[in-house]
């Protein structure tokens, strides 16, 4: 039974913390999304690490259950990016421009895109056994 409600406690913060992801993407779908600048992904990668998006994102922004969702590889457009930073969904603290400037936020955002997208379950033996 605990087994079973830590299972579900866990669901629904994933589901909670994906979601507002989610709501940005379909916020900002259609003609007013911003464009990303080009990025420097080498300078995006040490910003990830040195103002602490990997504590919830995890070092190569692979996400966890109860955490922060993954953002490696990810389908948000960059103005998406840029809004969850600023004016944040649940727990996520804000990033405004005085410490993150919008070119560092490209930066990220070039870092997150260079990252490989994940296996599917085709490519992973075990799973296609």
């Amino acid at each position: 039974m605990r087994g079973s409600i830590v299972a579900a406690a866990a669901a629904l913060l994933t589901l909670v913390a994906v979601a507002p992801a989610r709501d940005v993407l379909a916020q900002n779908a259609g003609g007013g999304q911003q464009a990303a600048p080009k990025g420097d992904a080498k300078a995006g990668q040490q910003l990830f690490l040195s103002i602490g998006c990997w504590e919830c994102h995890g070092s190569e922004a692979q996400g966890g259950a109860i955490t922060g969702p993954r953002l490696a590889h990810t389908a948000l457009p960059f103005g998406a990016v840029l809004q969850q930073l600023r004016v944040p969904q649940n727990a996520m603290p804000p990033y405004e421009p005085a410490v993150v400037s919008d070119a560092q936020v490209a930066d990220i955002y070039a870092w997150l895109e260079s990252l490989p997208a994940p296996q599917t379950a085709a490519g992973i033996p075990l799973l296609s056994q």
